[in-house]
């Protein structure tokens, strides 16, 4: 028994095709599937990439900035009874920590060197609670007496570490016309990093009563700022900020994905446009494909007339030359998915040996983050491997129309 008799002719005859005949045809075959290959890898580690990069980013924002915000609905005024206001709303399900705030732009100055960074009023077991910035890198959180906790990118800028004095100017000192603040000496008492290069740079942290102090102010806070169990699930995130509106109908209430929404919906529209760009390249590979078709038509135009002459269907020799595209592809795809998993396995060690030939492809100082996330999600591999086989049939089908297409004395005369 043939392999002809236990398999349909088109299958049979395509893979027959296949076989490396060390002809051009081989060549271009062994190109279009490593072409379909190379498409099929980079889409997919790129996306991978882009996904942990955005979920990274997610991660940090969360774990430093609030999930939610309640500020008073006329700019600059502050919010009264604020430690009222935040027993009610710890006893709201879902929420996990609550922190009453002054937080404002200040610039602090020591030697010459000059920032202005966001300083966080805050009561130091309220800051431990909140923010999740792990143990301090130098020193401690205690915001005792005339105290400051820097992060550690701003202390690296200002030149300074625990131990030495910063001066605070507040910015009561231009907005203030008939009044005069006169800036304050302060001490650093420790040093944070959250892992973020734009939060370890961009703010400091001071006691609740020295930022009032600063701010002149005798009570009352900016905002209170609220933390929950789990932010990135919409129905529970949703349900307690219901019940927190309930609970300051007179205030405002914003919650951290308004307040980012710029950051994520950029990221998200860099995913996109990343992975139609490299889709591109994909694409173009799947024109070899077709090349590689429309060589072996005109290769096999005389056995094309003579299975027309026989009496073969044009579906049967249609099905000859997809059946031999899909190969191609399915091969390109399958080893595409494979590659992927091994760049992304070791992609640290992928970049660790770029970097001895002084390529960055991941410059910290530009993402500041300490090493390339990712993350692989099943439905990017999906469309992916659709996108691919959708245009690997649209590739196939013309060059086997025109082979099918073929009349039959005419191509046994070629």
């Amino acid at each position: 028994m043939t392999s002809s008799d236990v398999m349909p002719f088109s299958i049979f005859l395509g893979l027959k095709y296949l076989k490396p005949k060390r002809s051009v045809t081989s060549v271009i075959t062994c190109v279009s599937v490593l072409g379909v290959l190379l498409g099929v890898a980079a889409v997919i580690v790129v996306r991978a990439v882009m996904t942990g990069f955005g979920d990274l980013w997610e991660k940090k924002i969360l774990d430093f900035k609030p999930h939610a915000t309640i500020s008073s609905r006329i700019p600059g005024e502050v919010v009264t009874g604020e430690d009222e206001l935040a027993r009610k709303i710890a006893a709201v399900p879902g929420v996990e920590a609550v922190t009453p705030e002054i937080d404002t732009r200040v610039m602090l100055e020591c030697r010459g060197r000059v920032s202005a960074p966001i300083i966080i009023g805050v009561e130091a077991d309220r800051f431990s609670a909140a923010y999740k910035v792990g143990a301090p890198v130098a020193g401690t959180f205690d915001l005792d007496g005339d105290s400051i906790v820097l992060g550690v990118s701003l202390a690296g800028s200002l030149g300074v570490w625990v131990g030495d004095e910063v001066t605070v100017y507040s910015p009561k000192t231009l907005a203030a016309r008939d009044e005069i603040y006169l800036p304050l000496k302060w001490r650093v008492v420790g040093i944070f990093s959250c892992g973020q290069r734009d939060y370890d740079s961009g703010f400091c942290v001071c006691s609740l009563a020295n930022a009032r102090d600063l701010m002149g102010l005798e009570k009352g806070v900016y905002a209170i700022h609220v933390k929950t169990a789990r932010p990135t699930v919409p129905e529970e995130f949703d349900a307690a900020c219901e019940a927190m509106r309930a609970l300051v109908p007179g205030c405002r209430l914003l919650i951290w994905r308004e307040v980012d929404r710029e950051l994520f919906g950029a990221l998200a529209v860099e995913k996109n446009m990343t992975a139609i760009l490299l889709m591109l390249i994909t694409i173009v590979a799947l024109f070899c494909v077709m090349n590689t078709l429309l060589v072996l038509t005109v290769q096999k135009t005389p056995e094309i007339g003579l299975m027309k002459a026989l009496g073969f269907p044009r579906r049967k020799i249609m099905g000859v030359f997809m059946v031999h595209g899909l190969v191609q592809v399915t091969v390109g795809t399958l080893l595409g998915l494979a590659a992927a998993w091994a760049v992304l396995r070791n992609l640290q060690n992928i970049v660790a040996m770029l970097a001895r030939f002084d390529v960055e492809v991941f410059p910290q100082s530009v993402y500041g983050l300490a090493q390339i996330p990712y993350r692989l999600v099943a439905s990017d591999v999906v469309w992916v491997v659709a996108i691919v086989y959708v245009f690997g049939l649209l590739a196939a089908l013309v060059p086997a129309f025109l082979a099918a297409s073929k009349h039959p004395v005419e191509a046994l005369q070629s």
